[in-house]
Order: structure tokens, then C-alpha cells, then sequence
């Protein structure tokens, strides 16, 4: 008997390996001659570095880095071979910013391109990069600023950092760009299709929450349409509309015109990344899970993707959660054949998130659930 076991982290409890071994320890003591493999699992969003770097054998990098606001402060990432492992709120996310301080005319992206230069520093020429949370609406032009890249206005100068400059900007200058970039590829795990301009665009879906006003949104997305217009006449880049270059306040955008970055779903990047396809060959069986699974799990979020890959592969697939609620049948239409929740019992919120009464959970689960099994064949 196979069995591949690849669940997301059960947030403020216990880590994906920690999830995934706790799975394999229960499957073995059913099955002790079984073919287990654990993997790390994680949607692009929060606790992705963590878990690609630290379940791939990789390592974490700390660094100092520009923040939305300009000031120096340390933003994380990890490595993994060649790979680097990013989220851009590391540098440049919304919790970085005090709430009285939060206004997109001025934030930047600049401490994204402070990370990647260090990574290649490092010797890394591929990139995973998160791009949820932001606290900018820049276009990405500060983590291009950062890249090198030029950006003048009229009189011929720099152009300062923020959203508001973006409708400064008359030229490009891509002479001063890193040589390396041109040995880079970048995907980028975006789960939003918006456009970067327009009523759906970045400023006016998610300026607001930035602490951009009504009036504010129109002035940043015309802004963001000039900036688009110019990359359009003088780089040829025509990515405007295409899905996901509103995500991050134009981040997006930056990577597919100026860096030729792939936009994907995050869960979809991470299975490719763990090789997941490959695992599932001639498996009995996926174990897969978070710590709440609903409607939302099913709405392409790392387990439900999981499982789908699972189905291709011939797979029956079990689910486990700390939390299943009434709409989480939905997830059956996605390739989770079962869902079972770990808690067997009422208890305190703090109790039920303790790491090792969810490792105790988890294990009491699946080995129940693997007794059943074996005891129908």
C-alpha cells in the first residue's frame, strides 16, 4: 500500500511536516509495510516560505530590506537549491504599516527588489514569490527602482517612490537593470484575476483598504494607466488586462512586463514545486488537509488542488481538518472522497490549537480511519 500525505499547515498549531508526519506515524502503525511519503504543502500565502523551505530541506535568509514606508527593516525569505521562496508582505506587506499611516500615494515595493538582489547574490536564479497582502499600489515600479530599472519624469529625474508618482513617469531606462535578471525566472502565486487599471483593477478593488479614499483610487488608477501606457510605448509590454496584474496593487503587472513572469494560482506552484504528479504515481492513497475546511477549500485552495491532482493519478482521497463545517461537503465535488474532523471532542479554542493535542488528534484520526480500511479488504 502507497500513501502520499501532503497537508497544509493548521494555523497557530502545528506546521505542514508536523501535520504530515503525525499522518504517517498513524498509516504505519496500521500498515507497517506501507510506502509512505510526506511532502509540504502550502496554497503561496502566508507560512509558504516556512513550509517549501523548511519541508524541502532548505534554509531561512534574513535581511535588511526597505519597507513600504521607506525606513530599513528585516524581511525573511527562503532558499531551496537554486530557488528562492518569497512572500513580497515580508517586505512590503499591509502589517507593516500602522493604520494611521496607511496611504498607497506613498508606499512602495522597493524592498521586494531588495530581496530578490539578495538572492541572487546568493546564487539563486529562479523565484517563488507570494504576492498577497500588499501595502502598495505602485505598480511594482519601487521593486523595479530597486532592480535598477529607470523610471524619469519630464524634467528627466528619478521619479519618487509611491503610487502617486506612477503619473510622473515620461521614460523607461533599462540600461541600469541587474545583468543576472536575464538568467531569472519568476512565478509568481497570484489567486486574483483582476486587470491592473479599471473597476476592477487594483486601486479601486483593493486601494481602499490601503487607506486610499474614493478620490484617491481615481488619481491611482489613472496613475497606474500612465505608467502602463508608457511600459506599452517603450517596451512593447501589452499586459494591462491580462489576469492577476492588479494583484498587489500592479505587482503583478511589474513581473509579467518587466521580469516575463508566470502568473499562477500559489497551490498550483507549490504541487508542481514538491512534485507532487510524480509522488502519486501508483499511490492507494492521498491524505491532505488544513486546519479549517469549508466552501472556500474547495474553491482551489491547496488540498482541494491536491486532491484533484490525486483523482488523476487514480488516488482515493481522505481529508482532515480541526475544523469541518456544514459547507465542506462541497469539497466531495473536488476530489475529497471523505472529510473527517480531528477534534473528538468539546474543548477551550487554546486547548484544541495546542501543537500536541492536534499531533495526538491527528495521529488518533488516521489510524481509525486506516483500521477501517484495513479491515474491509
Amino acid at each position: 500500500m502507497k500513501a502520499v500525505i501532503a497537508i497544509d499547515s493548521f494555523k497557530g498549531s502545528v506546521s505542514s511536516m508536523e501535520a504530515g508526519n503525525a499522518a504517517k506515524e498513524a498509516v504505519l502503525s496500521v500498515y507497517p509495510e506501507a510506502e509512505v511519503i510526506v511532502m509540504p504543502l502550502a496554497d503561496g500565502g502566508e507560512g509558504t516560505v516556512e513550509t517549501l523551505a523548511c519541508g524541502m530541506g532548505g534554509e531561512m535568509i534574513y535581511t535588511e530590506v526597505t519597507g513600504p514606508l521607506g525606513d530599513k527593516i528585516q524581511a525573511s525569505y527562503g532558499i531551496t537549491g537554486n530557488t528562492a521562496v518569497m512572500e513580497m508582505a515580508s517586505s512590503s506587506g499591509l502589517p507593516l504599516v500602522p493604520i494611521e499611516k496607511r496611504n498607497p500615494f506613498y508606499t512602495t515595493s522597493f524592498g521586494v527588489g531588495d530581496m530578490i538582489k539578495d538572492a541572487i547574490k546568493r546564487g539563486c536564479r529562479e523565484f517563488i514569490i507570494g504576492i498577497g497582502g500588499s501595502a502598495t499600489n505602485d505598480g511594482g515600479v519601487g521593486m523595479l527602482q530597486s532592480l535598477g530599472f529607470g523610471f524619469t519624469d519630464k524634467d528627466g529625474k528619478e521619479v519618487e517612490k509611491g503610487g502617486k508618482y506612477l503619473a510622473d513617469i515620461v521614460d523607461v531606462d533599462t540600461s541600469g537593470a541587474l545583468k543576472e535578471l536575464k538568467e531569472c525566472t519568476f512565478k509568481i502565486a497570484c489567486d486574483v484575476d483582476n486587470p491592473l487599471c479599471g473597476e476592477r483593477g487594483a486601486s479601486h478593488i483593493y486601494g481602499p483598504q490601503k487607506g486610499a479614499s474614493d478620490e484617491d483610487v481615481i488619481i491611482l488608477d489613472n496613475a497606474l494607466k500612465n505608467f502602463a501606457d508608457v511600459t506599452k510605448k517603450k517596451l512593447g509590454a501589452d499586459c494591462a488586462e491580462t489576469a492577476g496584474s492588479g494583484a498587489a496593487g500592479g505587482l503583478g503587472y511589474a513581473f509579467r512586463a518587466y521580469l516575463n513572469g508566470e502568473l499562477k494560482p500559489g497551490a498550483e506552484i507549490v504541487l508542481d514545486e514538491i512534485g507532487i504528479d510524480k509522488a502519486l504515481l501508483g499511490a492507494d492513497w492521498l491524505i491532505t488537509g488544513e486546519g479549517r475546511i469549508d466552501s472556500q477549500t474547495a474553491m482551489g485552495k491547496a488540498p482541494a488542488t491536491a486532491a484533484l491532482r490525486a483523482k488523476k493519478a487514480g488516488a482515493n482521497v481522505i481529508g482532515i481538518a480541526g475544523c469541518v463545517t456544514d459547507d465542506a461537503y462541497l469539497c466531495n465535488g473536488k476530489g475529497i472522497d471523505a472529510i473527517f474532523p480531528v477534534i473528538d471532542k468539546a474543548m477551550p479554542l487554546e486547548e484544541a490549537m495546542d501543537k500536541n493535542i492536534t499531533v495526538k488528534n491527528i495521529k488518533k484520526t488516521v489510524t481509525q480511519i486506516f483500521r477501517l480500511i484495513e479491515s474491509v479488504k
